[in-house]
């Protein structure tokens, strides 16, 4: 969501941070800003839109001080305007803030009552006031902030600035990331290493509920009760060079490109090639023949993923699996039996409702296993077991290549659970093994039908709906490929059980309705014959991507074919992902928009 970034430096900070902040772009942002001290007092520059129109405002009014704080806002309360922007501050302080303050109407009207004048739309400014109010009552910088937390209620990462203190930032984290970076006479704040990468590799990751207060010479953390605590040091991995397009247009065409490397290299972390059977990089804190149930949590693409691995974890290890969207989920009071498994999925390891369910699930006394891109994140730290999915750093806010990873993590996962509940033997698992192996392969084949599916989106781009259909692991990839075409291109799309079509989305067939029908020679094809036949029988716009005879099998005239390489059956949603998700970025392509940061949407979601 939000990126923030506070340096107590050596040298003038304001340029700093804003190149820490585009390393944060990718979360998606709709203005941006910066707070320093200005011979102590504190001066502000903030711009609409993107960090670019900040640089130019800087370049024109350029800030000397030597500590400061920055922020790319993602807007939740008020309009993406330059009132709106953070840093918010008043006459003590500045603050930047990620998340939502649920209760800040209350607490603006009181303010408000006290004479406190705000001068946005913001849930941030009611901080800035708080904190300033209990400051002009006799407390200091750092007793204000402590006796501000308790009263706020949401999910939040802050950071603080204040008025005449050269040497004092405050960060707090409760749900939202925040990360403290350690230097030589120099303090950094973070939203996540990334930002912190170009400084230094030493990090702290402040857990839930910590707050911490920064000078030139180290931090004090403390947590949620205000008692002191010490909090690991860690190496970072990240890189302080900025991840770059290399000879792409956008960082989605080179991350849907990547995915050969990306799934061989984390099939490679679970796969044994010597002897083709799965080496899961963990013990199980459990006995898994006393699972009577799996359950999965997630939210948007990586939903769309647990869906898919439900169809292979019920086949293989002959166990019930639920699906549940983490943002219902956590609200349902679901009953969970103690000592069952739980997987949570999450590219970034910070989805605030994915989160929540985690606890929800811990507390009822489930093992958690979390399926996640960033191994330091929450989710990482909180499991009882990590399964690491290898893609990198994923820039472009529509989810591909981290996907793809998610759903090969969770085949080996499958086949690996099947092993060791006996449900699979060893003939089946290797059978199963070999399968995989070949799947970075089949992606590189997939994605050389670049120019064809370039040609299909042309004709797509001027559709106003479009129809996803799909039956077994394909079902999932129809509604993985509406949710990418409405993320890039706007167009309104929806994704349907192929089976269902008679039961509804038939009404919509007619012959300005493109479908799109995701049709491999698995051991459903003959249904879904029958389904392109209903369309084709109503005059709908049929795309089919499937085998090269599956037109001709299906006795259909497509609009559009797309030939797929020969594969086995069992894995097709892996390589079928990649036409998914390229008919969508050249729709995008073709209709002019920014693939890489869609509007309205963010790359980490960690606000309910």
């Amino acid at each position: 969501m939000c990126g923030i970034v506070g340096i107590i430096g050596t040298a003038p900070v304001a340029l700093p941070i804003v190149d820490a902040l585009k390393r944060l772009e990718y979360r998606g942002y709709d203005s941006a800003g910066v707070a320093t001290l200005e011979d102590g007092r504190l001066t502000r520059r903030r711009a609409e839109g993107k960090l670019r129109n900040l640089e130019r405002t800087l370049l024109e009014q350029p800030l000397s001080g030597r500590i400061g704080i920055g922020h790319t806002r993602w807007a939740t309360h008020g309009r993406p305007n330059e009132a709106n922007a953070h840093p918010h501050a008043t006459e003590r302080l500045a603050v930047v803030h990620n998340g939502i303050i649920e209760n800040f109407r209350e607490l603006r009207e009181a303010l408000v009552a006290k004479g406190r004048v705000f001068d946005s739309e913001t849930d941030t400014e009611v901080v800035a006031h708080l904190v300033t109010d209990l400051m002009e009552g006799g407390l200091d910088p750092v007793a204000a902030v402590a006796a501000a937390l308790p009263r706020l209620k949401g999910a939040f990462a802050l950071a603080f600035l204040f008025a005449g203190e050269p040497d004092l930032l405050i960060g707090a984290r409760r749900g939202a990331p925040l990360a403290v970076g350690h230097g030589e006479g120099e303090m950094f704040l973070g939203s996540d290493a990334m930002a912190l990468a170009p400084f230094t590799d030493a990090v702290t990751y402040l857990e839930d509920g910590d707050w911490a207060v920064l000078d030139r010479t180290g931090a004090r953390l403390f947590d949620e009760r205000d008692r002191p605590v010490q909090r690991p040091r860690q190496t970072s991995a990240a890189s302080a060079l900025l991840v770059d397009k290399g000879h792409y247009r956008h960082f989605m065409a080179k991350e849907i490109h990547e995915q050969p490397e990306v799934v061989g290299r984390t099939l490679s972390h679970y796969i044994d090639p010597a002897t083709g059977t799965i080496r899961l990089p963990f013990e199980l804190p459990f006995d898994p023949t006393r699972l009577d149930r799996i359950t999965i949590l997630a939210c948007g693409t990586a939903y769309m993923a647990g869906l898919t691995a439900k169809y292979w974890l019920e086949r293989f290890c002959r166990l019930p699996v639920d699906v549940d969207v983490a943002s219902e989920f956590r609200y349902r009071e679901a009953p969970m039996r103690a000592g069952g498994l739980t997987i949570v999925v999450s590219q970034s390891g910070e989805t605030a409702d994915t989160l929540a369910s985690l606890r929800y699930a811990k507390a009822l006394g489930q093992h958690v296993l979390a399926v996640v891109n960033v191994p330091t994140s929450t989710m990482a730290r909180e499991a009882d077991i990590l399964a690491p999915t290898l893609a990198g750093p994923e820039i472009g806010v529509a989810s591909t290549k981290a996907f793809t990873c998610q759903l090969a993590t969770l085949a080996c996962l499958a086949i690996g659970l099947g092993r060791a509940l006996g449900t699979l033997d060893r003939e089946a698992e290797t059978a199963l093994v070999a399968e995989l192996m070949a799947v970075p392969g089949l992606i590189v084949a997939a994605t050389r039908r670049e120019p064809a599916i370039e040609a299909i989106a042309r004709t797509l781009s001027h559709a106003r709906d479009v129809l996803y259909l799909g039956r077994g692991t394909s079902y999932p990839l129809a509604l993985e490929g509406a949710l990418k075409l409405k993320e890039l291109s706007y167009i309104h799309a929806e994704g349907y059980a192929a089976g269902e079509l008679k039961h509804g989305p038939i009404a919509l067939i007619d012959e300005t309705m493109p479908v799109v029908v995701l049709a491999p020679p698995d051991a459903v094809f003959e249904k879904t014959v029958s389904n392109l036949q209903e369309v084709a029988a109503r005059g709908g716009r049929i795309i089919l991507i499937g085998a090269a005879d599956a037109a001709e099998t299906a006795a259909i005239t497509a609009d559009a074919t797309l030939a797929m390489p020969p594969m086995p059956p069992t894995f097709t949603a892996l390589v079928y992902a990649v036409p998914v998700q390229l008919l969508a970025y050249h729709v995008a392509v073709v209709m002019g928009n920014d693939a890489d940061q869609p509007r309205n949407l963010a790359k980490s979601v960690t606000v309910e």
